[in-house]
Order: C-alpha cells, then structure tokens, then sequence
C-alpha cells in the first residue's frame, strides 16, 4: 500500500513551494497524527517540528476539538454568509473581539493568511476611496517581507524570488527596511532600530499623500528567517503611520494565537493597528479559518445607503464556515482554561536556555527566538557570517536529516525554522533540540 500511495503521489500531486524533482527523490505521506508527533504510511513517527507548518497548538487528534467538530456536523456544515450569518460564525467574532486589541472591533472572515491580507488591502484602499481621499492608492512594503501567495499579499511583500518571476503581475509597492540586527554593520539594536525608522519616515513625509497604509509581520518576520525586530521598532513605525495618516496593516497570521508567549504578537509593544490580519492557530491546526479585524471607523467608512457604492464587494464561498468557527471557538476555549498563552511563555524562556547550546556548533551563527517562533542560521562561517553557497542546498540537507532522526520542519533557505506545537513538554522540545544539534553536525561536517 505504501509503495502504491508513493507511485500515486507521484503521478497526480503538485504540491506547493515544491521542486517536484525533489519530492520524487525523497517522497512523504503523512498518514496519522497524535500529540505532537504524525506518522508516514510506512508507520515511521516524526515530532510535528514547524507544528504543520506554524499552525497547530494542542497537538494532533486533540479530544475537544475532534467533538467540536462532530457537534456542528449534526447541525450544519456550512452556509453562506453572503447577506446573512451563523451561530458559531458570530459567537466567535464576540469572542475573538474581547481578545484583540481594543481599537479593532470587526470581524471579517476568509480562508487563509494571504487571503486575509488580500481583505485588508483591499479595505485600506477602498476606505480611502470612500473618504473621498482618492490619491490614496500605493501601498509601503517592508524589505523581505512576506505575506502570502496571492497577487496582493505578494506585491506588499518583498521577497525578490517572488517579485522576479511575477513582477510583471503584481501592483509596485514602496519599500522599507526592516532592522535586521545580525546581517547588520553596527549588530546594535538600538542603532539598527533607529536607521530602520528614520528612512521610514523620510519616505512617508515625502508620498503619505499617495500612500494607503503600509503592511508589516508583527514583531518578527517569518519567511525572511525569523527576524526579530528591536525593542521598539514596532511601535515606532505605528507612531509614524499615525502621524502621516497612513493605515496600518499588521500581518499577525504566523504571530498570533500564542505562538509568542502573547495573544497577538501586537501586545508585546501595545500596538493598536488599524487593520490586523490572522489565522493559522485560530482553529487550533485544524481548519482552514482566517480573519481581518479592523476598526470601528474604517467600518463606518464602508456603511452607507446602497446606491452610495460604499459596500465592501468582497467574499469567498466558504467564509465564515461553521466548522471552522466551531473548532475555532473550543480552540480559544481550550487557550483560556489551560493557559496555553502563560504556557507558551514559561517554556519559551526554558526553550532560549536550550538553544543556546546550538551556538557551540561551528556552523550556528544566530539563534533567533521570539516565545515559540524560532530560528537557526547556518553559515559558512561564524566570524564573517558568509553564508553557504546556495547551491549546496545545507538547510534542505539538514531538513532531511533531521526527518531520518524523526522530526519534520521545513527550513527557510538556510534557517531551520523551529516552531513545536505550543503543549509541547519540556521533554519534547529537549528531545527535538537534540535532533536539531545532531543533523546540523553531520551534514555541516560533510559540506565543509
């Protein structure tokens, strides 16, 4: 049977962010999951090291959630929310409400990250628009940012492999540097902060006229590697958005939900944003359910007579859908009567002391954390930081390794991403620390 899922994966599937060619070398199929552990078709079990990548929370096959799920199919599987709404669609916006920040009072559904991000540029233009501000139409984009897939989310992000092979596609977008404090000159925060900020605003005091709002990964950014931003950086750029009357979106999708030791990753600086985008852990890793909050004004920018054409047209077929949104609201049930969030934030501080062994590899150059979002640079060398050639692939080869000691992630070029389930025990994330140190030792010592 393994045999024959292979040859079938194989001739049928296109999986996404994959060399096929690859795959095909080194082909997977998960086929069971529980705790933080799933397993292949063959039965081999792996830790759940990225947490399916960065979204589950409680683990696999968590009890509550699986009766969440079975409750609301004896009621109803989904409607539409085109024009009306649901039960669980408008328990959850309630309570997802009573957990954000306090500016941002409405909910809009959709189905993934970067269709959320799709959402709030959308609003942010059309709110302008609305307002009869209608020189308002360019977007600010922070340098190696990332925010999804679609046209959108991909033309505010900046990540060059991406804009090379669509640019053609994608509206332009103005572009800001983001304090990259180990690939910087000085490596002092405060200085990199600051840089980052001052260029910031000499770019919004010259277009804030043009320029709708401007997007931004709250408090780390993910795809670039796990950069962590500077005390303070955050919540400059929102002091300057506010005082150039630009909109800000914070793109809370990999953040949010616990995975920094806060609700949302926001709180860490008290950053009110004026559009928020999030998912991945709302259901907890089991369904897909994603959200744009946005404030109370901007909705009132959109509310008017018909005739007016101020109506948001936007919306996808399974919006709202009340499986998602059940599983979604015993998810957040769960992250109150076990503190996943104070969880999350004690074994953060027990995961940095591990971690630090790491740094004693002669090919560990940064070891990059913020709660439970981290990060492991590879390089070539400590004492330059030059990194591996890209051709040598060294992240992708540890990734593989490390799935033969039995623990799945999936790197960002040469940065092994390291985001365990947030109950993951303290046993665990050891056991998975060990299996990172190990495959790093063998395949670096093979490369060089």
């Amino acid at each position: 049977m393994t045999h024959e899922l292979v040859e079938k994966s194989k001739k049928y599937l296109w999986l996404p962010f994959t060399q096929m060619k690859d795959y095909d070398k080194d082909p997977l199929i998960i086929e069971s999951g529980n705790g933080t552990k799933v397993k292949d078709s063959a039965g081999k079990e792996y830790y759940d090291g990225f947490s399916s990548v960065w979204l589950n929370v409680h683990g696999h096959r968590k009890k509550e959630l699986d009766e969440a799920i079975k409750n609301q199919l004896e009621k109803i599987a989904h409607s539409t929310l085109l024009g009306m709404t649901n039960v669980p669609a408008t328990e959850l916006a309630e309570k997802l409400v009573q957990l954000t920040p306090e500016k941002l009072t409405r909910v809009f559904y959709s189905d993934s990250g970067a269709e959320a991000m799709e959402i709030a540029l959308k609003m942010a233009f059309q709110y302008w628009q609305n307002k009869g501000k209608t020189k308002k139409q360019s977007f600010i984009a922070m340098h190696n940012g990332y925010h999804g897939d679609t046209i959108g989310a991909v033309s505010v992000g900046s990540v060059d492999l991406f804009h090379d092979i669509y640019g053609p596609l994608m509206f332009k977008s103005l572009k800001a540097p983001i304090p990259n404090v180990y690939r910087s000159e000085s490596e002092d925060p405060i200085q990199c902060r600051d840089e980052c900020l001052h260029i910031l605003e000499d770019l919004l005091k010259e277009k804030h006229e043009e320029i709708a709002a401007l997007s931004i990964e709250s408090m780390i950014q993910g795809a670039a590697g796990m950069v962590v931003y500077p005390d303070g950086f955050l919540k400059g750029v929102r002091e300057l958005c506010s005082k150039y009357d630009v909109l800000m979106i914070v793109d809370e999708v990999a953040a949010g939900f616990g995975r920094t030791g806060k609700m949302f990753a926001c709180e860490h600086e008290n950053v009110q944003p004026d559009l928020m985008a999030a998912g991945k852990g709302i259901t907890g890793g089991y369904l897909p359910i994603a959200v744009t909050f946005t404030t109370e004004e901007m909705y009132e920018a959109f509310y008017d007579d018909y005739e007016k054409l101020k109506t948001f047209f936007h919306g996808h077929s399974y919006t709202g859908n009340q499986l998602g949104c059940a599983v979604a609201l015993e998810n957040l049930r769960l992250f109150e009567s076990e503190n996943i969030v104070g969880q999350a934030a004690e074994k953060a501080d027990y995961l940095r002391d591990i971690l630090q062994e790491l740094y004693s590899l002669a090919h560990v150059g940064d070891v990059r954390q913020l709660g439970m979002m981290c990060g492991i640079e590879l390089v070539a060398s400590k004492e330059t930081k030059e990194p591996f050639p890209f051709e040598k692939r060294v992240g992708y080869h540890v990734s593989l390794k490390m799935r033969e000691l039995g623990m799945l992630t999936r790197p960002m070029g040469d940065v092994i991403v390291f985001m365990p389930p947030l109950v993951s025990t303290k046993e665990e994330l050891a056991d998975m620390t060990a299996i990172m140190k190990e495959a790093i030792t063998e395949v670096t010592a093979v490369v060089v």
